[in-house]
């Protein structure tokens, strides 16, 4: 059957299920726009909180944290922000995007009318793999916009206070923030492989999303066991803080080096697991 479709005219299985096709039905999903919602406002909601709370002063025992520069500028509230998500809040759209893409398919029992349009399933997934990711990068990527929008308007724009001291020029602030969001969006490679991966594994979309935010929960408490010792390294939680090193007068690369390295290395083997599974898995649904 797909000798005969190979040979058909006119037929390009590269030309099949468009990025932009896939990307458009992704964009008009309920949940891409609650996401959306979500993540934009964490930073009108924490400029309430310190309106309400009183701006922080300082850390207990005189010990100064990200936390407590967050009103010192805008893009001290554009790294405070990330800070507070990048532990849990910026894991779920990851996998959201990722986990809920072929067993949405399979749920909703459309999958084998796409496979039969005709689309190869290396295809299929190529396509949803790359706007799941798309979607991710642009939820790491809304947030500090947002939070730098509104950060300008509450707290005026000025250079990043950091909290060992000194700032960095004005001239530097957003280059080293876009370094941040590069690396919380490797860092966070891990959870889209698992979603992935769990993806191609179930027809419930939750229990993929779930699966993958349970798991990376799971690493982060065991990253807190500090009797593993240096086998903490192997841990890609262990490493999502690294981007701290570049908000620091001297940029530090080493520790994000190794954080995008470990997380890099787990996506590509989950990544490959779940393109293995689906060519061999009998679509049903």
């Amino acid at each position: 059957m797909s000798t005969l479709i190979d040979s058909a005219p006119g037929y390009r299985a590269g030309h099949t299920l468009p990025l932009r096709v896939e990307a458009v039905r992704q964009l008009k999903r309920r949940r891409t726009m609650v996401m959306a919602g979500v993540l934009a406002a964490l930073p009108l909601v924490l400029i309430v909180a310190f309106a309400i709370g009183g701006s922080p002063d300082g850390g207990e025992n005189g010990r100064i944290t990200l936390m407590d520069t967050a009103t010192a500028s805008a893009a001290n509230f554009a790294a405070t922000c990330l800070f507070a998500s990048a532990g849990f809040l910026l894991v779920v759209p990851v996998a959201l995007f990722h986990g809920d893409t072929v067993a949405s398919e399979a749920n909703w029992s459309s999958l084998r009318y796409l496979l039969a349009a005709p689309v190869p399933r290396t295809r299929l997934l190529w396509s949803k793999l790359a706007v799941a990711l798309g979607f991710s990068a642009a939820a790491m990527v809304l947030l500090p916009l947002v939070a730098l929008a509104a950060g300008t308007i509450a707290y005026g724009w000025g250079p990043l206070k950091l909290p060992t001291g000194g700032s960095l020029a004005t001239a530097e602030t957003l280059p080293r923030l876009a370094l941040v969001v590069a690396f919380i969006f490797l860092s966070q490679l891990v959870t889209a492989g698992l979603a992935f991966w769990l993806s191609t594994k179930t027809d419930a979309p939750l229990g993929a999303v779930g699966g993958a935010v349970g798991l990376t929960i799971v690493g982060n408490v065991l990253d807190a066991v500090t009797a593993l010792g240096s086998w903490r390294d192997v841990l890609p939680a262990h490493w999502q803080f690294a981007w701290i090193d570049a908000l620091q007068p001297q940029l530090e690369w080493s520790g994000m080096v190794k954080g995008a390295s470990v997380s890099v290395a787990y996506a590509l083997v989950l990544f490959a697991l779940a393109f293995r599974n689906f060519a061999r898995k009998d679509i049903v649904s």
